[in-house]
């Protein structure tokens, strides 16, 4: 049997580069102890020549920022024809696009903070200070500036006085021609995950302070909401009957997992961890459950 080969793809020219390189490293690492094959290409002029002489099965977009999230890398991709993981090069440009992906999830019913987006030309034009008067009358403090476009958090800055809004456009405008002013909301970073039947994972989410732990046990509280058909607060009181329970491999019997059923039968569980206490992160995995089904 042929073995199957995975190219990964980090590096790349953005801002990013070093935490690309870092995450197609650990991913590459990851791949081969699963017994693939493993290419680790950068995305240089390069590229096209190695995927049409070298075709792998897959790839692995591990780029962050620029053409790694925009759609440009995908696009590429579908052009000649090699499957990758991950969204489509369309669905990659409506999120890439901050003030357009916070329409497209306010048009879809749910929440986002409000905003205003502007480009560098109204400032200079208009006069920074009269714009930045008015953004805080329309939205108030704190407020959280930001590129239109970019990642990690870079150029980002939370205003809590009105004194700080022109430093921190000015650092904004560093990493792009756009800024989005959003109400800034005070929160907490937790790891999401969402697991089939079988406790594969089909969505993962870790927020920048949620720390590996809090990723492993979002997964383990999802699939063990999924086996239970039960939220995972309810199971623990079980361990006082049953306390082998918390043997089984991959489960975790703390407050944060919720089953996703469909016709009363479990489809997935979703799991989430990092909140302060197991009860939030119970609400949050809730909050999800209920959203899927609006």
């Amino acid at each position: 049997m042929v073995e199957a080969t995975v190219a990964v793809l980090a590096g790349g020219l953005s801002h990013e580069r070093d935490v690309s390189l870092r995450s197609g490293r650990r991913l590459s690492v990851a791949l081969r102890d699963q017994g693939l094959t493993v290419q680790e290409w950068d995305t240089d002029a390069e590229l096209l020549d190695r995927l049409r002489d070298d075709k792998p099965d897959a790839a692995i977009v591990a780029l962050h920022g620029g053409a790694g999230e925009n759609g440009s890398v995908q696009t590429i991709l579908e052009m000649v024809g090699v499957p990758f993981v991950g969204t489509s090069s369309n669905g990659c440009r409506k999120a890439w696009n901050k003030p357009l992906a916070k329409a497209l999830i306010r048009n879809a019913g749910f929440a986002t903070p409000e905003w205003v987006s502007l480009p560098h030309s109204t400032f200079r034009e208009l006069g920074a200070q009269p714009v930045l008067d008015a953004m805080v009358e329309s939205l108030g403090l704190p407020l959280i500036l930001k590129p239109d476009q970019g990642g990690s958090a870079l150029g980002a800055q939370v205003v809590r006085d009105a004194g700080d809004l022109p430093a921190a456009m000015v650092g904004c405008l560093a990493y792009g021609d756009t800024v989005l002013a959003e109400r800034f909301v005070d929160g907490v970073e937790v790891a999401v995950a969402v697991v089939d039947r079988d406790g594969r994972a089909l969505v993962t989410l870790r927020g920048d302070g949620a720390g590996p732990q809090s990723y492993e046990a979002a997964q383990e509280k999802a699939f063990t909401a999924v086996s239970w058909n039960a939220p995972t607060s309810e199971l623990v009181e079980r361990l006082d009957s049953a306390p082998t329970l918390k043997d089984i491999p991959g489960t975790l019997f703390l407050a944060g997992g919720a089953p996703v059923t469909v016709k009363g039968a479990p489809v997935a569980g979703i799991g989430v961890a990092g909140a302060p206490s197991g009860d939030l992160d119970e609400k949050f995995a809730k909050a999800g459950v209920t959203a899927l089904f609006r």
